[in-house]
């Protein structure tokens, strides 16, 4: 049997903290504050297997969002290699590009750069997506951003009082988000046109301001107990440490024309 080869990693460390991602799938996996507080969950034991999605960080669903399709659950490059295409005192750039496993599943050219961005306003992820085909691409895509928590349940998700949501953990009907977003248990929603602005309140008198632009849509999940437990890449007790607030184009896909270009990106500033 091969071994499976070491998880190859960048990283970037300034005054503003420290980041660290993978080669493989471009997957951001850490993101420390100057004081050395980390921002992202990721399990503490993290195995690379080839073809499967690591778990945590921020992994990139790209060219379909969760099950929306018929290409394999959130797309075809959080399982690939990216390559480091510039690092600069303040930033990381990845990208991918289309090549025969992509195009037999999903036959078109592309090129999708990542710009990771540490700054004193804190952290930016940007994707970049040119259409090089002769005909427009159509897609569907998130930053499935997994934020580290001290204890979920204690959180609180500001800004989307009144927008109506997908939920896909009551068969996906559709619901009206009624004050700020509690979580108890499991949570899987899609907020389709949500507000650029959010904020999560850790509880602990810290916050982190979430923005987006580019990306249409929330998504806003936590597996919660009874889904946790049966995660083979992650202990069934850290549901309670972390929630994903994931800029996302999932209620409406994206349309490129030929040889056209398209960019997404979120922002995370703890105030």
């Amino acid at each position: 049997m091969s071994k499976t080869p070491p998880l190859q990693t960048f990283s970037l460390r300034n005054a503003h903290g420290h980041i660290v991602v993978a080669e493989y799938g471009g997957q951001l996996l850490h993101w420390q504050c100057p004081q050395g507080v980390e921002r992202l969950y990721t399990p503490e034991h993290l195995h690379l297997v080839a073809g499967r999605a690591l778990r945590g960080g921020v992994p990139v669903c790209f060219p379909q969002f969760s099950g929306r399709g018929g290409l394999p659950k959130h797309g075809l490059v959080r399982t690939r290699p990216w390559r480091l295409r510039a690092q600069t005192a303040s930033a990381l750039i990845l990208a991918i590009e289309d090549d025969a496993d992509t195009r037999a599943l999903w036959p078109y050219a592309f090129e999708l750069v990542q710009t990771l961005v540490l700054d004193a306003n804190g952290l930016s992820i940007t994707l970049d997506f040119h259409n090089r085909s002769d005909q427009p691409l159509v897609f569907t895509a998130a930053l499935h951003t997994y934020l580290r928590v001290p204890d979920v349940t204690a959180c609180t998700l500001h800004g989307l009082n009144g927008h109506v949501y997908e939920d896909a953990a009551d068969d996906g009907r559709y619901k009206n988000q009624q004050g700020n977003l509690f979580i108890a248990g499991e949570v899987d929603r899609v907020f389709a046109d949500a507000p650029k602005q959010l904020r999560l309140n850790y509880g602990t008198g810290e916050s982190l301001a979430i923005r987006q632009g580019g990306f249409a849509d929330t998504v806003v999940w936590c597996p919660g107990p009874g889904l946790a437990a049966g995660f083979s890449d992650m202990p069934g007790a850290d549901w309670q440490r972390m929630l994903c607030v994931e800029a996302a184009a999932a209620a409406q896909p994206v349309t490129v024309l030929a040889d056209g270009h398209w960019q997404g990106w979120q922002k995370l500033q703890v105030v």
